[in-house]
């Protein structure tokens, strides 16, 4: 589940940069996805399993608090997408792994060689695809690094506070959270409604249903079972496969150098799969 999750979220990074540069508003193509997505979930809730959409008070107050950090989180990466390219993305965003390890350990999650070891050999990788990428903006450097801290904070909040529950509840609300706070982002841009296009239209019917729908059931039923660190320790898998649709889509070259990191990566994601601990 984790490695499915991986391969849909990869789609997000090379379809959104594709159409905001084609002059797709960013919130407004968020707002589509999320909002089609929650319509999705609830429909598929309400059919299959109408008690899983009741939820009490204390659940209600953690899916507000990690809802409304990943609400702002992924306002921040769409919007840093208009500043900075795909490869570049990537690469700032393949320190989450180490965030996320950190913040687990000051919450009493060991660190060990081994996850050391996956992240040297993400580091190495991902220096060795991405490479130097020029000078970047400082807007979208400092929109990266919000993104950056703000999705560790989340993942560690859903190991902490929200795997006791039924995954599907807590991803629709969090969907339905999250969808709130961009429709706040959007109201503050004046709310104005343009039309994407067929191919905006086919970027956010894709990151609807797969990269969000599908993505995020299956991360947190994976974080059920291995927890948040692991799943972050496939991110450099992620990275790996947007540099590899960057190339099939965006006609981006790969250097022998690059596939080396290439290769480097995917070293680190198999040791990531290979645990002999489970995380309680």
């Amino acid at each position: 589940m984790a490695l499915a999750s991986t391969g849909a979220a990869a789609l997000v990074t090379p379809l959104a940069r594709a159409a905001v540069t084609g002059g797709v508003d960013p919130v407004g193509m968020l707002l589509a996805r999320l909002g089609i997505a929650v319509v999705l979930m609830a429909v598929t809730l309400g059919l299959t399993r109408p008690e899983l959409l009741r939820m009490d008070r204390e659940l209600a107050g953690r899916v507000a608090l990690v809802g409304g950090i990943a609400g702002v989180e992924i306002c921040c990466f769409f919007l840093s997408l208009a500043w900075i390219d795909s490869s570049v993305s990537a690469m700032l965003k393949s320190v989450q792994p180490l965030v996320v390890l950190l913040l687990l350990a000051l919450g009493g999650e060991r660190l060990t060689r081994r996850h050391l070891l996956r992240l040297g050999f993400a580091v190495a990788g991902i220096y060795l695809l991405v490479g130097p990428s020029g000078q970047v903006s400082s807007i979208g450097l400092v929109l990266t690094g919000l993104s950056i801290l703000l999705y560790a904070v989340q993942l560690v909040l859903l190991q902490w506070r929200l795997l006791a529950y039924d995954p599907r509840t807590v991803t629709f609300y969090l969907l339905v959270v999250m969808t709130l706070v961009v429709a706040g982002f959007w109201a503050v841009q004046g709310a104005v409604w343009r039309d994407p296009g067929a191919v905006g239209w086919t970027a956010i019917l894709v990151m609807a249903l797969i990269s969000t729908y599908f993505a995020r059931l299956a991360q947190f039923v994976a974080m059920r079972y291995i927890g948040g660190g692991q799943v972050a320790l496939l991110w450099p898998l992620q990275t790996l496969l947007i540099i590899l649709l960057s190339v099939l889509f965006l006609h981006e070259r790969l250097t022998l150098l690059q596939w080396a990191g290439g290769v480097l990566v995917l070293v680190s994601a198999g040791l990531a799969i290979k645990r002999t601990q489970p995380i309680n």
